[in-house]
């Protein structure tokens, strides 16, 4: 198990797992696997309803790699859905932390010692990487996070979410299995922003590691952009008419911010 550096150990060490939430992403996941092999984690691995080459696939990789476990939906339900089915999974499990993974190679796994790190000085928080692009980010997608960036201020009243769309987290598992009881979540790509958003009302610190993000030649994306953002505008609307029911105390907890 990893340990963080000695002057960021406030508390025990945490129990920390992977998560991985894939849908016919063959491209990039083995390598993806044996980069994480080094770090020593127990990783739960979910096909999300993956055609058979994926299948096949990643039922050899959890062969391969004992520390990985594959979890299964029998037909595609939404990244959202599969985050969720390993967060729970891991919980259940009597781990204390899960660091969400992308299966498609986007995310900069040299950063997860320091993302650990941040988790284990502030075991209350959800830690996310704040991304930082290169040429190979499609501008489209560029710019409307910062559409949602907006949004996202507004549904918070400040501006401690420096971005709510990447999927590379550290994820306090006793807190969001606390709210995934209470509330049925978005199952598709907005689940990244109404999880957050919804920790944030919750009372969670959400803190934010700068890490590289790349969009690999040829890689896939599962972004629908008519119909994700059409989802996306859909729960803005409601987080916002959430944020004005919790507006007393929002205004309570930037008061005492200040």
């Amino acid at each position: 198990m990893l340990t963080p550096p000695s002057d960021l150990v406030e508390s025990a060490p945490i129990k920390l797992a992977l998560v991985i939430p894939n849908y016919n992403h063959s491209a990039a996941i083995a390598q993806t696997l044996a980069e994480l092999a080094q770090f020593n984690l127990p990783c739960y691995l979910i096909d999300d309803g993956s055609n058979d080459e994926t299948r096949y696939l990643l039922q050899s990789l959890a062969q391969t790699y004992p520390w990985v476990t594959l979890l299964l939906h029998p037909y595609n339900r939404g990244k959202g859905a599969a985050v969720m089915t390993g967060l729970r999974r891991a919980y259940r499990d009597g781990f204390s932390h899960a660091l969400q993974v992308d299966a498609d190679g986007q995310h900069n796994l040299a950063d997860i010692p320091a993302m650990v790190a941040r988790a284990q000085a502030k075991p209350n928080a959800l830690i996310s990487g704040k991304p930082e692009y290169d040429e190979s980010v499609p501008k489209g997608r560029l710019y409307g996070r910062y559409i949602t960036h907006f949004w996202v201020w507004v549904e918070t009243l400040s501006f401690d979410i420096k971005d709510s769309m990447c999927g590379f987290r550290v994820y306090p598992l006793a807190a969001t299995e606390r709210l995934l009881c209470q509330q049925a979540l978005t199952e598709r790509m907005d689940f990244d922003i109404e999880i957050l958003v919804k920790l944030y009302w919750q009372g969670v610190e959400i803190l934010f590691q700068p890490t590289k993000v790349i969009y690999p030649e040829g890689g896939v994306s599962h972004f629908q952009g008519v119909a994700d953002n059409v989802r996306i505008t859909k729960l803005h609307t409601k987080l916002f008419f959430g944020m004005l029911k919790r507006l007393p105390w929002l205004l309570k907890r930037k008061s005492q911010q200040q």
